[in-house]
């Protein structure tokens, strides 16, 4: 049985790799603590968990959903951005529902690249950026994120004939993995080169709710001309603890999500109806609470963590959102990859690799901050001693 040529190109999974690692290591007895994977520890607020309790029972969320979506859902992501971002939003146009973050950023590949078309993709980034153009049956050109702009890509040096043939660029602050918040002007810079170049912008949009410090994150359509040229990803997973109900939502351009829309009708049967009414009842205001308490834990176990690595002579900056901490490999390890092979080798830690998350992430290591606190304190305890 010969897989097709296009799987071929794309390696493992990353996340699927350090599943696989963890249980081997955790079947010969050995205590493993995971910091690789950023899948929140703590529940899903309740709330949320009692109006799914309350959407599973009524008969009538049993049958195929519209691809389209409950009505109710994209009236209230459109009242979100409005409340929150101060973002107008036509909820029959400009709406859609996802299966997650990661089904829809991969189906717009689908939906937009043809065999010689290029997308755009952040580097060090999310690998559905890279993996998705391949199986779509294009290619990725990387914007390597440089550290000396605040992790941005430094559009002036694509070059011509990449613009030509890009129709797609994938970004995403609250960065992961670097953890970078978006500099000043970045989305203004986006937005002209997207409108130049007739490309399309997606901004990913999994952690605006997850940030500490008083930092409040923006939404890329806030952006003048943002809705022209491009859509943004909004993703449940992580600001609502809500990983496992593969809720998002697609806004913005209405050609685009018109567009996705074709593509998606054809490929799945759209969101299970009581997940749609579980995300309603997440947007609602009085779970704002809830994401603030989240955050406070968050910036504790950051603050930890980044205060045990700087006394041990580890350099890091101490992000201002998402649910990562970006830090240097420390001197003597060839690459981010040795370096994480010995601290899973000699302290039964996992880290993931910054060389993971593509070019420009060799050099440094992530590290994700869900994990219990006295779980993640000994995972660090284990690190320093390394």
């Amino acid at each position: 049985m010969q897989p097709s040529d296009r799987l071929s190109k794309i390696p493992p999974y990353l996340f699927a790799e350090l599943e696989k690692k963890i249980a081997a290591k955790k079947a010969a007895g050995i205590d493993v603590i995971s910091l690789g994977i950023g899948d929140p520890d703590t529940p899903t607020y309740p709330a949320i968990v009692a109006a799914m309790q309350r959407a599973v029972t009524d008969p009538a969320t049993h049958q195929y959903p519209s691809n389209r979506g409950r009505q109710d859902f994209r009236e209230a992501v459109a009242a979100f951005y409005k409340r929150r971002f101060g973002v107008e939003l036509d909820p029959d146009t400009e709406v859609m529902p996802a299966i997650g973050a990661k089904e829809c950023i991969f189906n717009l590949n689908l939906a937009f690249l043809n065999p010689d078309d290029v997308a755009l993709a952040s580097d060090p980034g999310y690998p559905v950026y890279t993996g998705g153009p391949l199986l779509a049956g294009a290619s990725s050109v990387l914007m390597p994120l440089k550290p000396e702009l605040g992790f941005a890509p430094d559009l002036g040096a694509i070059d011509a004939e990449t613009l030509r043939r890009a129709k797609l660029m994938f970004f995403n602050y609250p960065n992961n993995p670097t953890g970078a918040i978006a500099p000043e002007g970045l989305f203004e810079q986006i937005v002209s080169l997207a409108r130049d170049n007739d490309i399309l912008a997606v901004h990913d949009n999994a952690y605006s709710e997850t940030t500490y410090d008083g930092y409040v994150a923006p939404s890329f359509l806030q952006t003048p001309g943002a809705k022209e040229v491009g859509v943004e990803v909004f993703s449940w997973s992580k600001g609502y603890n809500m990983t496992g109900w593969r809720c998002a939502a697609i806004v913005g351009n209405a050609d685009a999500i018109a567009a996705y829309w074709r593509l998606k009708s054809n490929i799945d049967s759209g969101n299970f109806e009581a997940v749609q009414l579980a995300g309603i009842a997440a947007l609602d205001p009085a779970v704002d609470a809830e994401v603030a308490a989240m955050n406070e834990v968050y910036a504790r176990r950051r603050d930890l963590v980044c205060d045990a690595l700087a006394a041990a002579g580890v350099k890091v900056s101490k992000p201002k959102g998402t649910i990562y901490v970006w830090a240097p490999v420390p001197e003597g390890f060839g690459s981010s990859a040795e370096y994480c092979a010995h601290v899973l080798e000699q302290a039964a830690v996992v880290i993931s690799p910054g060389g993971a998350y593509g070019a420009s992430g060799e050099g440094f290591f992530r590290i994700s901050l869900t994990t219990p606190d006295d779980r993640l304190l000994e995972a660090v305890e284990r690190l320093r001693a390394l």
